[in-house]
């Protein structure tokens, strides 16, 4: 039927036209419902109100904003509908703002909303995270009547739980008269992921009690539970519970039950899943799989599994990058890592908020700093994610001012800090020996920026005051914590009081760490270096037996190189290497011209009761200067030498390496477990302060 044809014939007949313009709404044949529209405007066909919002509501639901709105304008009388398909239809396109925006003038110009006005308007508050106006949208739907409406009460529960206001939220939920899958899903996944684990579960369970419909997004908020929570056993059962309801082959449902089982460690029911392949193996599932091995610090097998779906014609995403780079930063595999970033930027995702943050990360941790600051200049939008990360490498290297720079400048940008700027914020402080500073920006937290602090962010304290000898104050500020520090907070206290000698203090953190973690080392370790600095080797001796009675086993030291693309690992005992001697030459000729250069072996970096030979020839074999001895044998002159040490480096060795670089003329750094140094020509860039 022509256009012509049709517009005669219904000529008086809005309802049948109304019914047209819905179905090309829903079918989104947009070109064919324009046409419909120009012929109306062209034979003159009367308007109304009632033809005129479906008229709204299928331009608004094919995207086209700006018909909409302009026919909007254009209307002589509106009614609830047309406000409420305009609300909606900017909703559903994320222009938010103007879709709260819409309804205030509709509550200005006395027309009182419906459930589906509210709906829309709570989650264009709940995709903007703006909790202050979804507060006064819930306000205005108890007073007219709407809270409780089941859609209405989900999208509420729902925007608290985006929020990040778990207990609004769950006041919400407990309120509903009624509740389906849909506002129990919401409650389920809020909580999850707000990082309330345990609470999801039990959510979970009342929810069988009650005989709801099981879905799949029920499912997949439960299995996301079970894995952050570590509920092996419940996760187990809901793996059963899955299969029972047949939910085993659905793509969403499979990729869940994959992300748990490596969230939990059993890597090998998460790959055997993937073997099982329902049809449904996605970028999703073996990116589950990917972050299982990077979190399981397997990265070789990590690197396996994204060869073999880039051959099975699968392309990697934002988040398998995100992984993949985490991965090669905590190695510090600068190679992998630099053609992970090759590859980012070939696949155009290198201005994704969580890729671009990860290769900040990266370079930082791979010693690479002005890599890092021009990987950062080159986010064209940096969110709190880049700035964060630019702050953490900054506070790695030791440079606590830039570090306080780069959060004024993020502060300038109205990006609001959260609980991770203020962790790197105060390490950073800690490192450079900016205690005032530390001290204040804790207690800006939450006078200033409505940050309740963690325990992580007490354990930084606790390591700013010990780091700057203030141990007094360091154990009352432990024993007016609101919660019991944590082995942390206890190691930093306790290599405090290694470091200034105080044996007292030192007791009473060994013995508290020991209770937090007893299989933490750490403690007798540090104890026996206390007892050694003071020559007390009766005491020495015992702890070691309390040691080797209790089957705690000392953290071997080992550093490592990376030369013609391959790792290259040292330890201070029984060490091979195909160069050996070759190694063992350099670090004899490295002693003659650093001994001549003024070096002092620091001997009491040594607790052990050996006579003061043996101590530097122990010395003079740690890791560290095995791992530059053979780089400078092997690296090309003008290259710098990165070495990475899995504990922290010792006094001595300090103080030989940046002789070292002096009399080599040689660029070094090295990264330990506590932080980075930079030795050029003789000095080190944390003014030997860590």
């Amino acid at each position: 039927m022509t256009f012509r044809t049709l517009t005669k014939h219904l000529h008086k007949d809005s309802t049948t036209l109304a019914h047209v313009f819905q179905t090309y709404a829903q079918s989104k044949q947009l070109s064919k419902g324009k046409q419909l529209h120009a012929q109306l405007i062209t034979y003159g066909y009367p308007s109304s109100t009632y033809l005129t919002n479906h008229l709204l509501s299928m331009y608004a639901k094919c995207g086209q904003l700006g018909y909409a709105h302009k026919l909007f304008d254009e209307m002589p009388q509106r009614n609830l509908v047309s406000w409420t398909a305009m609300i909606s239809g900017f909703s559903q396109n994320s222009e938010f703002s103007k879709a709260i925006t819409t309804f205030c003038l509709m509550w200005g110009f006395g027309e009182s909303p419906n459930q589906f006005a509210f709906s829309s308007v709570i989650q264009a508050c709940s995709l903007l995270k703006s909790v202050r106006t979804g507060k006064q949208i819930h306000c205005l739907a108890v007073k007219v009547g709407f809270s409780h409406e089941l859609f209405v009460g989900s999208n509420l529960a729902d925007m608290y739980s985006k929020c990040g206001s778990v207990v609004e939220a769950c006041m919400v939920f407990e309120e509903m008269p009624s509740k389906d899958e849909v506002s129990w899903n919401s409650m389920i996944d809020g909580y999850a992921k707000n990082g309330y684990y345990e609470e999801a579960l039990v959510a979970f369970r009342k929810m069988l009690i009650e005989d709801v419909e099981i879905d799949q997004y029920l499912l997949c908020s439960a299995l996301c539970a079970c894995g952050s929570f570590k509920a092996c056993n419940f996760g187990r059962c809901l793996h059963a519970f899955v299969v029972k309801l047949g939910f085993e082959a659905h793509v969403s449902v499979s990729n869940a039950l994959t992300d748990m089982y490596c969230k939990l460690g059993g890597m090998d029911s998460g790959s055997r899943l993937l073997e099982i392949d329902f049809g449904g193996a996605n970028v999703i599932s073996y990116t589950s799989l990917i972050d299982g091995y990077v979190e399981s610090d397997q990265i070789e097998k990590a690197l396996t599994v994204f060869v073999k779906f880039k051959r099975q014609g699968i392309e990697p995403n934002e988040f398998t990058f995100s992984s993949l780079i985490k991965a090669c930063a905590n190695h510090a595999a600068l190679e992998q890592g630099s053609q992970f970033h090759a590859l980012v930027l070939k696949y155009k995702l290198d201005q994704d908020p969580f890729v671009s943050s990860t290769i900040v990360d990266m370079y930082g941790k791979c010693g690479l700093l002005d890599h890092s600051i021009q990987a950062f200049k080159m986010i064209f939008e940096a969110n709190e994610y880049a700035w964060n990360s630019l702050m953490g490498v900054f506070a790695h290297h030791g440079l606590g001012h830039e570090a306080i720079d780069v959060f004024n400048r993020m502060v300038d940008q109205n990006l609001k800090p959260n609980a991770v700027t203020f962790i790197n914020l105060l390490n950073a402080c800690s490192h450079s020996g900016l205690l005032k500073e530390g001290l204040s920006y804790f207690i800006s937290m939450e006078n200033v920026y409505g940050i309740k602090p963690r325990s992580e962010h007490y354990s930084c304290v606790i390591d700013l005051l010990g780091r700057a000898g203030r141990l007094e104050e360091a154990e009352i500020f432990i024993k007016k914590m609101p919660f019991e520090p944590n082995a942390y907070a206890w190691c930093s206290f306790l290599a405090a009081c290694r470091k200034y000698g105080d044996k007292e203090r030192g007791k009473l953190a060994a013995e508290s760490l020991k209770s937090v973690d007893p299989e933490n080392s750490g403690a007798h370790v540090l104890l026996s270096n206390i007892y050694a600095k003071e020559q007390q080797w009766e005491d020495v001796r015992s702890v070691r037996k309390m040691m080797k009675d209790e089957n705690v086993k000392k953290l071997p030291g080992y550093s490592w190189i990376d030369v013609d693309n391959k790792v290259h690992v040292f330890g201070a005992e029984d060490w091979c290497h195909p160069h050996k001697k070759e190694i063992d030459l350099k670090l004899d000729n490295l002693l003659g011209k650093i001994i001549e250069a003024g070096y002092v072996p620091d001997i009491e970096s040594i607790p052990l009761d050996l006579d003061d030979d043996m101590k530097v020839k122990v010395l003079h074999r740690h890791s560290e200067r095995m791992a530059i001895a053979y780089a400078l044998i092997r690296l090309p002159i003008g290259k710098p030498i990165i070495v990475k040490k899995n504990i922290r480096v010792c006094v001595d060795c300090h103080s030989a390496i940046k002789l070292i670089s002096k009399v080599e003329g040689r660029k070094i750094i090295l990264r330990d477990n506590s932080r980075y140094h930079h030795f050029i020509d003789g000095s080190c860039s944390c003014k030997d302060f860590w």
